[in-house]
């Protein structure tokens, strides 16, 4: 089991290190270099674009991935989703300029971020699955939140790189080429995720549908027309989640940069700083989802960002690096209570002839409402010499309509330590 858990957690830093190192970009670099014609203000802004192109494929990559993991197995998924993102990614390091190609170098980055989003919307499902489908019901959420370790490590990999880069490089020399060195090491990562992959095997759950014959035949079909509200209501209760992770790893970088003359390499020793805590604590706030359930952990973490978001921006309106990193770290533990119980809730509220997508797409939609629209809201709203309230407000707009949806969502904790995944929960 911790074999299996920790391909996962390694397949999954990997993915999400090709989808982050493309946000780090995107607050530094893209928008002068793909966006030279416009205003500072409209190119950080088109360049936050290009970024919410991953977020709109997310949802589109789980039905097709989902379709694959729940007609031919979640093990296939994860090959797929991991090859397609790592090309992606090393291509975007390829692209010309604007200054070289003229349109045709932001339209490629559209297209590029778009392929990473859609590899990155399968990756999920299939990683959880694997894990949450093999793991004992009593400590599901435990293990299934190893995966969800994955996205911190690799943010963490993908800024560490970024922060070496921007310390030793010259401002010019990481303008001209060093912003490029994350994309192509994401082709050797991608190598060593497909040899650790290639060695898992298919869950148990999965092969018991596949011996009685009973693989949905149209999986996306079924969860539109059966459990099309837990989608919704899943969707609805994470978004909060996406948006203030990436309030605080993307636009929080732009903006602290530009706006406030804070240093580019203390900024993101700030935003390290904060998501490590997170990875640490992620297994603890699991053992939790275990003992008390996925729904109260889910409430607590809405409510807190509903609590925080206004210290948060005034922290950061301070532009003092500790004052920065203890509303990270608030934040960001907020963000984690969530995170860590959700990779054991969301499959548990599907069938298992649907899972894979059901799990996948309401978790993808909600990274569209919550993570693809926040840099550019708040990039908008965050004008004039004042803390950008506006922020504040939206973030703690999205925690209340978390804790609506939440509320709404049934419990799944296992009552005992044996049996499978709980079967799905009224539609």
């Amino acid at each position: 089991m911790l074999r299996l858990a920790a391909a996962s957690l390694v397949g999954t830093a990997i993915e999400f290190y090709d989808f982050f190192v493309y946000g780090t970009a995107a607050a530094l670099v893209l928008g002068p270099l793909y966006f030279p014609t416009v205003s500072p203000l409209a190119g950080t802004l088109a360049a936050f674009g290009t970024f919410g192109a991953g977020f709109v494929a997310r949802p589109l990559g789980s039905v097709f991935f989902g379709h694959i993991g729940d007609r031919r197995g979640r093990r296939p998924v994860l090959i797929m989703s991991l090859l397609l993102t790592g090309i992606a990614t090393v291509a975007v390091g390829l692209v010309p300029t604007y200054a070289t190609i003229g349109v045709a170098a932001p339209a490629l980055l559209v297209v590029l971020r778009f392929a990473q989003g859609f590899g990155v919307g399968g990756e999920w499902g299939g990683a959880v699955l694997i894990t949450a489908e093999h793991a004992p019901a009593g400590r599901r959420a435990l293990w299934s939140s190893l995966p969800q370790i994955g996205p911190p490590v690799g943010f963490l990999i993908a800024n560490g790189i970024t922060l070496t880069l921007s310390a030793t490089l010259t401002d010019a020399q990481f303008r001209s080429w060093g912003w490029r060195v994350p994309f192509w090491f994401a082709g050797v990562l991608a190598v060593g995720g497909l040899l650790l992959r290639a060695r898992l095997s298919e869950t148990p759950q999965f092969r018991e549908l596949a011996d009685r014959g009973d693989r949905a035949e149209a999986p996306f079909a079924e969860v539109v027309r059966g459990h099309w509200r837990l989608v919704l209501l899943t969707a609805g209760g994470l978004a909060v989640a996406y948006a203030l992770y990436y309030a605080i790893t993307t636009w929080s970088l732009a903006y602290a940069t530009e706006r406030l003359g804070v240093d580019r390499t203390v900024m993101l020793g700030c935003i390290m700083a904060a998501v490590s805590a997170s990875a640490l604590v992620t297994p603890v706030f699991a053992y939790l989802g275990d003992r008390y359930g996925r729904r109260p952990l889910c409430l607590a973490g809405c409510a807190a960002v509903a609590l925080w978001a206004v210290p948060l921006i005034a922290l950061l309106h301070t532009g003092r690096p500790l004052c920065m990193v203890l509303g990270f770290l608030v934040a960001t533990l907020a963000f984690t209570t969530m995170f860590a119980v959700v990779a054991a809730y969301l499959p548990e509220l599907y069938e298992p002839r649907v899972r894979c997508t059901g799990a996948a797409v309401g978790y993808n939609l909600a990274g569209v409402l919550g993570g693809a629209v926040t840099p550019l809201v708040a990039t908008a709203t965050a004008r004039g010499d004042g803390p950008p309230w506006g922020v504040a407000a939206y973030l703690t707009a999205l925690a209340l309509l978390g804790l609506g949806c939440f509320a709404l969502l049934p419990e799944t904790r296992p009552a005992t330590a044996e049996g499978p995944l709980a079967e799905a929960a009224p539609a």
